[in-house]
């Protein structure tokens, strides 16, 4: 093995240093949201929070949008209903169906969220450079195609 391919070998896999930068952001998003009122909020709520309409989803669009099970996605929002970040209503245009929607609450909550994922970001870029966090915020969007 050459020296350049023992050196790689030794290096973690790029995908287990993306985790881990995930891992350690939602750590930190779910310590402050505590902070700030939100404790109940944990990583699988943000499929709601982060793919929702303003004027609300149903809940299979929820479900198509983030790969995950109408009923794994209803058990989600029954938990986020319970908490008071989200209510069902009923659709303007079918009665039967339901609307997701977030309460004021749930508005607090992902405004709460958004703002602290701002910090984080600008965190970064105080200890690590704004260049270079810019720079791999572009890499990381031309990944994923964005």
């Amino acid at each position: 093995m050459s020296a350049p391919e023992a050196s790689a070998a030794r290096r973690p896999p790029m995908p287990l240093l993306l985790a881990g930068a995930k891992d350690r952001t939602l750590r930190l998003l779910h310590e402050r949201l505590a902070e700030e009122g939100f404790g109940e909020l944990r990583y699988k709520h943000g499929e709601v929070f982060r793919l929702i309409d303003e004027e609300g989803s149903r809940l299979t669009d929820l479900a198509d949008r983030s790969g995950v099970t109408k009923q794994g996605i209803g058990e989600t929002i029954g938990e986020l209903e319970q908490f008071g970040y989200v209510e069902r209503v009923p659709a303007p245009d079918d009665r039967r169906a339901k609307i997701i929607r977030l309460t004021a609450r749930g508005r607090r909550a992902q405004l709460a969220a958004a703002r602290i994922l701002g910090e984080i970001e600008r965190d970064w870029a105080a200890r690590f450079g704004e260049d270079r966090v810019i720079a791999l915020r572009h890499v990381l969007q031309e990944i994923v195609g964005e």
